[in-house]
């Protein structure tokens, strides 16, 4: 897929996005048929990764390995049931193996592994080292004179984490301009709300305080998520930090803005019911679009 220009989305397009993104979120419902995964992330950055892969990243599932391929680093990698999803939808893989989710042997565990899946580009299962890995490899595209763009999405939870921001400072000081993150920036964590259990606002002021571009989004707003993505280097000579306003467990609506889905342990007969119920806000998000 060629990165495509930057232009304003029609009401067609983002109908279609809205349509791709509920379809994933279906999706990671039926692969929890096996009784349990981390929900409220995979729902709070779908939007996000549906732009990505449908509209930014210049990617081939055919070719995974293509070397001028954009990279994507999902650095929360308990997220990642919504990128299954999305690569699936792609191409890059069957369909069918997503119903093997996190079961003996499966090619789609609870954190991903790039040595068994393809369009996995690191193994991501403890918090705060994504952002490191992504500004190596967007360092030596420089070095390299490529000109691939590297993204990365970043929890709020996750950014407690000291090594998220020793890797910030370092983009900041290299001046990686090929390297956006974006932090889902969806409230909670596992434990309860990200502010009380640990604060890491502003981060508007703490990126922009190690020499990052800033910019804050509905991280639910089709079109406000691709303006900002399809800017990006959102200023020239500096990374770009695009702070996601988002809602833990998006679309199923018993689950949103508690931190009790974070990791739902869901008993199958739910599954259904919880299918409806995306269904049913799939149609009111598309009735928006005027």
């Amino acid at each position: 897929m060629k990165r495509v220009n930057m232009s304003e989305l029609s009401k067609e397009e983002i109908k279609s996005l809205i349509e791709k993104s509920y379809k994933a979120r279906s999706d990671v419902l039926k692969m929890m048929k096996k009784g349990e995964g981390h929900i409220g992330g995979a729902f709070s950055a779908l939007d996000i990764l549906t732009v990505l892969y449908n509209k930014i990243l210049r990617h081939d599932p055919k070719k995974p390995k293509w070397e001028d391929r954009d990279r994507f680093i999902l650095s929360a990698g308990h997220k990642v049931m919504g990128l299954y999803a999305t690569l699936a939808a792609q191409g890059y893989f069957n369909e069918e193996i997503l119903w093997t989710y996190n079961t003996l042997n499966t090619r789609v565990p609870m954190h991903p592994d790039e040595k068994v899946l393809p369009g996995i580009e690191f193994p991501t299962g403890s918090l705060g080292h994504g952002l490191a890995v992504a500004n190596g490899i967007a360092l030596s595209a420089r070095l390299d004179k490529k000109n691939f763009k590297v993204f990365v999405v970043l929890g709020d939870g996750e950014c407690a984490e000291g090594s998220v921001w020793e890797a910030a400072m370092s983009a900041g000081h290299h001046k990686v301009e090929n390297l956006t993150v974006i932090v889902d920036r969806n409230g909670f964590q596992v434990n309860g709300a990200t502010e009380d259990i640990m604060d890491t606002s502003s981060f508007e002021d703490k990126f922009t305080a190690f020499g990052w571009e800033v910019a804050t989004i509905d991280g639910h707003d089709m079109a406000e998520i691709y303006e900002a993505l399809s800017k990006s280097p959102l200023r020239k000579g500096r990374p770009s930090a695009i702070i996601a306003d988002t809602i833990k467990c998006k679309g199923l609506t018993f689950g949103e803005d508690r931190f009790e889905f974070h990791h739902w342990h869901c008993p199958s007969e739910e599954i259904d019911n919880a299918i409806g119920v995306i269904n049913k806000q799939k149609e009111i998000e598309h009735a928006k679009i005027k």
